[in-house]
């Protein structure tokens, strides 16, 4: 938690020197002298010191830093406002002139279209974890991220990533104002009986990860094939007449990660599998095209729900492999 300027959303003021300088909040001596300054940079857990800054100004209101708590909290506005372009009313769904947006005013309207069209309750229905009012009428529904994931905030009105129209997400490098804090506005309030923040549901993490609410995957660095690996492919692919058994030989290792829920160096098998048939293709032995789809499918069904993250494995691995043909003798140009 973090101080909150008395009355205001916004955090605490810096001291006048954090205030005259820029400088990374990593490396400010203030965060290390028990000081408030850079916002939810100086979060922390420390009852020592929460005493001292809540004892010294109660008037202070309540930040929580998300991404350190292990937080997604959806932000429902409620803004008085005309709705965007319609791509950018529920971003990555098609919603076509036919379809009659009369009505729809606010974030809970197109978080509840959202559900709906993924047959699940609107979190803002959703009495199994902490839900908080804002003054202003929105709701801010507070999540639990599980499995590691650092999940990335976003602004519902933006451009860019986003989930939905007035609809924001706070997660990793952003703040949540803290159920019981007054404003000039008015008080954060809880509503119902949950005061605990439930896990993230299933179909809504897919949703961010569909929007872009996940760092990209980390991809492997290109690799030369194995030696014996290589013979392997080269005796099976014996000519173009082959290519089958060429495919099945390169893929097998991938469809054995299948095998595995997770793991088994998925990432780095289908890289060397994508680079081992970039070479073929440049070599003239496989088609482009029969490539991409045996790796696709393969990898899909070894992978499945991680089609974005395997084809730009795929991508990386083609490209790289491209640029060294694998001929028949076993020798790369």
């Amino acid at each position: 938690m973090h101080p909150l300027a008395p009355g205001r959303k916004t955090p605490a003021a810096n001291c006048s020197k954090c205030r005259a300088s820029s400088h990374a909040a990593a490396n400010c001596p203030c965060l290390r002298s028990d000081r408030w300054c850079h916002s939810f940079h100086a979060a922390t857990l420390n009852q020592d010191r929460i005493q001292q800054w809540w004892g010294r100004h109660p008037e202070f209101g309540i930040g929580v830093s998300c991404g350190p708590a292990g937080l997604v909290v959806i932000d429902i506005d409620a803004h008085d406002a005309e709705p965007p372009a319609r791509d950018r009313i529920l971003p990555g769904i098609p919603i076509g002139d036919h379809v009659n947006l009369a009505g729809l005013a606010n974030g809970f309207h197109t978080l509840a279209v959202l559900a709906a069209l993924r047959g699940q309750q609107s979190p803002a229905d959703d009495t199994t974890t902490l839900r908080v009012r804002t003054p202003s009428g929105g709701l801010h529904v507070w999540y639990r991220a599980t499995g590691n994931r650092q999940w990335k905030s976003s602004a519902g009105s933006s451009p860019g990533r986003a989930l939905a129209w007035q609809v924001d997400i706070r997660a990793h490098g952003s703040y949540i104002i803290a159920p019981g804090t007054t404003t000039h506005h008015g008080t954060y309030t809880p509503v119902d009986e949950a005061r605990e923040p439930a896990a993230l549901p299933l179909w809504l993490a897919q949703e961010l990860d569909r929007t872009g609410h996940l760092p990209a995957p980390t991809i492997p660095a290109p690799r030369p094939v194995p030696p014996r690996a290589q013979q392997a492919v080269l005796a099976a692919g014996g000519g173009r007449g082959q290519a089958e058994r060429t495919l099945a030989a390169v893929l097998a290792p991938v469809e054995a990660c299948g095998q595995v829920a997770q793991g088994a160096g998925f990432s780095d098998t289908l890289n060397r599998a994508a680079y081992t048939l970039g070479g073929l293709i440049a070599a003239g032995r496989l088609s482009r095209q029969e490539a991409e789809q045996a790796l696709k499918g393969t990898a899909a069904a070894a992978r499945p729900g991680q089609e974005l993250r395997i084809e730009q494995i795929i991508h990386s691995g083609l490209a790289a492999g491209l640029q060294r043909p694998l001929h028949a003798t076993g020798r790369r140009s």
